[in-house]
């Protein structure tokens, strides 16, 4: 889209009226960085250019507009960053974590299993179901014929007892 006379007055008027609270507003909502504040005030501008009718005052305040559009851009873009892995930067690999050998793996088994043989069938069941067979909340209500708030209560009971069970076998603390 090709910026009109009409579209550079508007942006113009814009920004000297709201410029200063629209940048101050956008950095607040980007930490202090001024960079990513003047990337949100020029996004926030260019969507008021591409819709100029939601400027109109009868639809209310053009500040709100432009602040609210500020801050639902930086909303946008927090969820973008946060969607993704955090950048690393460094000349040096980290160390791979230790490995657990088989015997270590085998004791855990062996512990998990003897705390859960310690609980209740009812309590087992859900710790099996949820925990072990990787089923929702919904799913194991279905496959254990009980109400969805029966597994999430019998699952925090049953966490309890398990940790009960691990502490009573010197495990935890």
């Amino acid at each position: 889209m090709a910026l009109t006379d009409e579209g550079t007055a508007l942006l113009r008027v814009l920004h000297d009226e709201h410029g200063d609270a629209l940048f101050a507003h956008a950095l607040r909502l980007a930490g202090g960085d001024r960079q990513r504040a003047e990337d949100l005030c020029q996004e926030t501008l260019l969507r008021a250019w591409r819709h100029p009718e939601a400027l109109d005052p009868q639809r209310g305040s053009v500040r709100a507009w432009l602040f609210t559009t500020a801050r639902n851009l930086a909303i946008d873009a927090w969820r973008r960053r946060s969607a993704r892995p955090g950048e690393v930067i460094t000349d040096v690999l980290p160390e791979p974590p230790p490995t657990e050998d088989e015997a270590d793996r085998a004791v855990e088994a062996w512990t998990v299993a003897e705390a859960l043989s310690r609980l209740s069938p009812a309590h087992r069941e859900v710790l099996v179901e949820c925990f072990y067979q990787g089923r929702s909340v919904s799913e194991a209500a279905q496959r254990l014929g009980v109400p969805p708030g029966t597994i999430k209560s019998r699952t925090h009971y049953a966490l309890r007892a398990l940790r009960m069970a691990l502490e009573e076998m010197g495990v935890m603390r």
